[in-house]
C-alpha cells in the first residue's frame, strides 16, 4: 500500500451486537437477532478512513485466537495497513451492544483485554511509520502512558495529533495526555467527556488548538479558542444501528481535512459520513465512499 497518511493508534475487538425486534423490555429476554462483526474505535476509525480512499495504518493488538485472526483479516482486506498490530496471549477484545428495536443503544459491555496490553513499546516498534504519517489518531482506550508515547513520536516528527476521548470513565484518565509542551491539533469529546476532561478553556489552555464537541442528532460545535461556530448534523430517515456512527464521524473529518477542507467543512463532511452510517446496519458500512459521503453535502 502506500505510505499511510494516517496512523490510528487503538482498540481492535469484535462487535457482538444483540438487536431486539422490540421495544426492549428489561430485566427479561427479549427476541431479536446478533450478530458478530469487527469493531473497536481505532479499528473502526481505521477502516473508514481506508473505504474513503485515505492510506492509513493501525497500531492495535489482537489475541492470537479465532476473534484475533477474524479481525485482522477482515480489516486488511478493507485496505487498512495491520503490520502495526501486535499479537498478544490475551484474548480478542469483545464489545458487546444491546440496541432497541429503534437502533438506539440500550447498554453495553466492554471486555478489552487484549487492547490493555499495547504498550509504549509497541509504540516505539511503530515510530517509523508513526514518523512518516501526515494525521496520528489516538482513541482513548488505550492506557494513558501508551497515548502519550504516542503523541510524543508524532510531536518529534511535526505530525499533528487527534484525540478521541471514547467515554467519560476514559477521558478522566487522559490528563497526562494534554500538556502545553505537547500541543494535540484537534480532541474530539461530547459534552459529558468534555465535562470530564476539564472544559472547553482547560482543553485550549493545555494546548489543544480545536476542540470538536460532538452533541449527536443535534449537531456538533467547533471551538479553536478564539470562537465557536455550530456544524448542524445531516437528517437521516430511518436509524437502523448507531454503532459505528462516531467513528465514522471522525474518519470522514480526517478524510476531509487531508483533502483540503477546513476544519468547519470537514466536520460537515463527518456528519454526512456519521449518516449514513447509522442509516446502515453494519458498523462500518462496506459500500463507504467519498463519493457517497459527498452526494449527501450541499
Amino acid at each position: 500500500m502506500d505510505a499511510p497518511w494516517v496512523v490510528v493508534v487503538g482498540g481492535a475487538n469484535l462487535d457482538v451486537k444483540a438487536h431486539s425486534s422490540r421495544p426492549v423490555v428489561a430485566a427479561t429476554s427479549n427476541p431479536g437477532t446478533t450478530t458478530l462483526a469487527p469493531g473497536g474505535v481505532g479499528r473502526n476509525i481505521a477502516e473508514a478512513l481506508a473505504r474513503l480512499g485515505t492510506p492509513t495504518a493501525l497500531v492495535a493488538a489482537v489475541g492470537t485466537d479465532a476473534f484475533g485472526d477474524r479481525v485482522l483479516e477482515a480489516t486488511a482486506t478493507a485496505g487498512v495497513d495491520t503490520s502495526g498490530v501486535r499479537r498478544t496471549a490475551e484474548r480478542t477484545g469483545t464489545y458487546t451492544a444491546v440496541l432497541d428495536a429503534d437502533g438506539e443503544l440500550v447498554a453495553a459491555v466492554a471486555d478489552m483485554a487484549a487492547t490493555e496490553e499495547l504498550s509504549p513499546a509497541d509504540v516505539d516498534a511503530a515510530a517509523e511509520v508513526i514518523a512518516g504519517a501526515r494525521l496520528v489518531v489516538l482513541d482513548g482506550n488505550l492506557a494513558a502512558a501508551t497515548l502519550v508515547r504516542a503523541a510524543e513520536l508524532a510531536q518529534a516528527a511535526g505530525v499533528r495529533v487527534v484525540v478521541e476521548p471514547v467515554s467519560v470513565p476514559k477521558a478522566r484518565l487522559l490528563a497526562p495526555l494534554f500538556a502545553v509542551e505537547r500541543p494535540v491539533f484537534v480532541a474530539t469529546p461530547n459534552d459529558d467527556e468534555l465535562a470530564a476532561l476539564g472544559g472547553l478553556a482547560a482543553l485550549h489552555e493545555r494546548g489543544v488548538e480545536c476542540v470538536w464537541v460532538r452533541h449527536g442528532a443535534d449537531g456538533s460545535m467547533l471551538s479553536d479558542g478564539s470562537g465557536s461556530i455550530s456544524i448542524p448534523a445531516v437528517p437521516v430517515a430511518e436509524v437502523l444501528d448507531v454503532t459505528g456512527a462516531g467513528d465514522a464521524m471522525l474518519a470522514g473529518f480526517c478524510h476531509a481535512l487531508l483533502a483540503g477542507a477546513s476544519p468547519a467543512e470537514a466536520a460537515a463532511y463527518g456528519h454526512a459520513a456519521a449518516a449514513l452510517t447509522v442509516a446502515s446496519p453494519h458498523t462500518v458500512r462496506p459500500d463507504l465512499t467519498d463519493d457517497l459521503v459527498r452526494s449527501l453535502l450541499p
